[in-house]
């Protein structure tokens, strides 16, 4: 382990204590059940089975991840087209520009009356969350590319297949993990929504139910995991930045 990442991890230690412990400070404060003590919601948390977390968690991983792969698929095809092709841009440019300042969290209902309250209108959700983002990101990240690039490649006789996978995919990557790592947190704020109607599993439902309860520990336990859950992707995120963006550093 680096000096560099352990004191990464000490930082985030203390800024974890230093939380807890003005939680604490507020649940004397308060001293209300709405606002159980750190410890309470711990205990709680250590509660739960593993199959209740596991499936919860579960079934909000697999929405995040499929509306996540739908917005980069469609997402990447859209923006290199627009970053590339000066024709597909001014076809496409007012499209993008009129439907992004829609605020997505706004067409919920629109999107559960088309596709019902089952998984797709999740999946829809995030995707649309994450979509116009990744396009914009990504045509503007292509755009970035100096044309030189290309000629370097075309001299030494590089193929269409050999300058995307070097330049152009390597410069679409880079804006795509920073957009996806700033709209994480909107994505699962969506998925919360989401998962408060039509099913009966994932995080959402389950801070839910214990709030319906008033199992307040356990409803701030389901809110700590589900904190947990984004912060974990979060990390994910970093690593693959970590992974295929070390010529960055």
């Amino acid at each position: 382990m680096t000096k560099r990442r352990l004191h990464h991890i000490i930082q985030l230690l203390i800024v974890f204590l230093a939380m807890n412990v003005v939680w604490y400070i507020a649940y004397l404060l308060i001293k209300h059940p709405i606002l159980p003590s750190p410890f309470a919601v711990y205990r709680s948390m250590s509660q739960l089975g593993a199959q209740e977390i596991l499936l919860n968690v579960g079934y909000s991983l697999v929405r995040i991840f499929a509306g996540v792969l739908l917005a980069l698929i469609i997402g990447l095809v859209i923006g290199l087209l627009m970053g590339r092709s000066p024709l597909w841009n001014k076809l496409l440019d007012p499209v993008v520009y009129l439907t992004y300042p829609v605020p997505k969290i706004a067409l919920l209902p629109v999107v559960m009356l088309f596709f019902g309250l089952g998984e797709t209108s999740k999946i829809l959700m995030i995707m649309l969350i994450l979509l116009f983002q990744i396009i914009i990101s990504v045509r503007d990240g292509v755009k970035a590319i100096p044309e030189n690039t290309y000629d370097v490649l075309t001299s030494i006789g590089a193929g269409s297949a050999q300058k995307f996978w070097h330049v152009t995919l390597p410069g679409a990557l880079s804006v795509i993990l920073s957009t996806i790592r700033i709209s994480l947190g909107t994505a699962i704020s969506v998925l919360f929504f989401t998962e408060i109607y039509g099913t009966e599993h994932g995080m959402g439902f389950f801070i839910m139910d214990a709030w319906l309860r008033l199992d307040y520990p356990e409803m701030y336990a389901g809110i700590m995991l589900f904190s947990l859950v984004g912060f974990v992707l979060f990390l994910l995120v970093d690593y693959l930045d970590y992974k295929f963006m070390k010529w960055r550093s």
